[in-house]
């Protein structure tokens, strides 16, 4: 009786979200619900930063480009270091911070990635609000 009941409770419920429409316009919305445009001075903070991430990509892509063997695969080479994991090894005393690289899996692209570290840390970046300076490193050397 009671599987019974649970099934004819599930039925109901199947017929109940059938009916639910399944798509809500932002007019239905509660005032509380709906979503608000940034405001213009948001989106230009917004923007400027993606201007910025841009630059500095495209500088490490100019760097990258000459090491490898295709011009166009720089920009995709670096979306995928983008997305490795890397450890951050903070030393308070010397004031750096360390981001060691793990290998990857090609020995041409762990040259590419030892130049890119080179040339990072030629510029001798801080680390903002830290007063760490930012070593970049591959393995565990």
């Amino acid at each position: 009786e009671q599987i019974e009941a649970l099934q004819a409770n599930i039925c109901q419920l199947k017929a109940q979200r059938k009916i639910t429409p399944r798509h809500i316009k932002i007019q239905d919305l509660p005032e509380s619900e709906r979503f608000h445009k940034l405001a213009n001075l948001s989106k230009h903070f917004l923007d400027t930063i993606k201007i910025i991430a841009y630059r500095a990509e495209s500088a490490m892509v100019n760097i990258v480009r000459e090491f490898l063997p295709k011009p166009d695969q720089a920009r995709a080479f670096l979306r995928a270091l983008y997305a490795t994991e890397a450890d951050l090894l903070p030393d308070y005393l010397n004031k750096t911070l360390t981001v060691r690289l793990h290998h990857s899996a090609r020995a041409h692209t762990d040259e590419v990635i030892a130049k890119l570290c080179e040339e990072l840390n030629a510029t001798k970046t801080f680390f903002p609000r830290s007063g760490l300076r930012l070593i970049f490193k591959l393995g565990s050397s």
